[in-house]
């Protein structure tokens, strides 16, 4: 009598129920309240009832018109700008060093280690060391500026807006240009060493093997981590939030600070706070379909019109 085979597929069904539940409770259900929301007159601390408005668009309208959440979208804007440019070339530079085939790092691993680490400590650590190195009128900063006669004053520099912007775009620039640099360094190990070993042999120089080889093999994950540091930059909260609560005169007040305080401050304006969401939201994909679009391929692009053309042509040439 022949045994029945045991099937193994259903437990994959199985294990996966809890991460479907959690999904559909704690993701799936709050942005489909938050969509809903958003066109309705919620308000009000502890209500839970609501009415859809008249004009559907009046909580988007309102919310295009706030000076506060325009200059809130500009600061986060200006602060990603500020650390992602110093992040992705700091980034580029040690993915060129830690994988230089000739110039081999000793210790790479505790390097490696120290560099990814700040990635991992939390953000409310990290806003009240910065908070307290930059303290006035006495912190490490002023300290030390006034102990090499740069100051002659301690300086408030939490009073002040860019230095404010500045210290908020470094803790992000700190914390996640070794992400940047380990997803990197993936990329580039997934290069084929053969093409290294002829340019080697070709007598090319480490400057031209990076420029000529690993960087356009590296566009997919350039691509990559700046679609996923624009999402998240886009998205800060926690250190504006946590280091000066978007002061001062709202100088680090970015938009999901903006967000969170019209939901849960004040009046507890939960549309306008779900209207701002989905108006956020809109712009990360516009900006990341644009992103894709000006990255792509041209060239794989010509090669897949001239092979679609050249399929037409011999269609229409069978069809004679």
């Amino acid at each position: 009598m022949r045994k029945k085979g045991i099937n193994y597929a259903k437990y994959g069904y199985y294990f996966s129920i809890p991460f479907v539940l959690a999904y559909l409770i704690f993701s799936l259900y709050p942005t489909i309240y938050t969509v809903i929301i958003g066109f309705t007159d919620l308000r009000g601390l502890g209500r839970t009832t609501f009415t859809f408005l008249d004009d559907p668009f009046e909580n988007f309208k309102l919310i295009l018109a706030n000076d506060t959440f325009k200059k809130s979208v500009v600061n986060t804007a200006v602060i990603w700008i500020m650390n992602f440019i110093p992040q992705i070339l700091l980034a580029l530079l040690l993915t060129a060093w830690f994988t230089n085939r000739r110039f081999k790092v000793k210790g790479q691993g505790i390097f490696k280690v120290l560099i990814y680490m700040p990635n991992i400590i939390t953000a409310a650590t990290i806003a009240i060391l910065f908070n307290s190195l930059f303290g006035y009128p006495k912190g490490p900063v002023n300290d030390l500026l006034m102990t090499l006669g740069i100051l002659d004053a301690p300086a408030n520099f939490h009073m002040q807006e860019w230095t404010s912007k500045g210290v908020v775009a470094f803790i992000q620039f700190w914390m996640w240009y070794g992400n940047s640099m380990i997803v990197l360094i993936a990329g580039v190990l997934g290069i084929s060493p053969t093409l290294f070993e002829a340019a080697e042999v070709d007598g090319a120089t480490p400057t031209q093997i990076f420029f000529k080889i690993t960087l356009p093999r590296l566009k997919t994950i350039l691509l990559y981590v700046l679609i996923t540091s624009m999402v998240g930059g886009l998205q800060m909260y926690d250190i504006p939030k946590l280091y000066l609560w978007g002061g001062p005169d709202n100088a680090t007040l970015t938009a999901n600070v903006f967000i969170h305080n019209q939901a849960f401050s004040g009046s507890y304006l939960y549309n306008r706070a779900a209207a701002a969401s989905m108006l956020m939201f809109l712009i990360i994909v516009v900006l990341s379909i644009a992103m894709f679009y000006l990255m792509r391929d041209r060239g794989e692009q010509k090669l897949r019109r001239q092979e679609r053309a050249r399929v037409r042509a011999l269609k229409r040439e069978a069809s004679v």
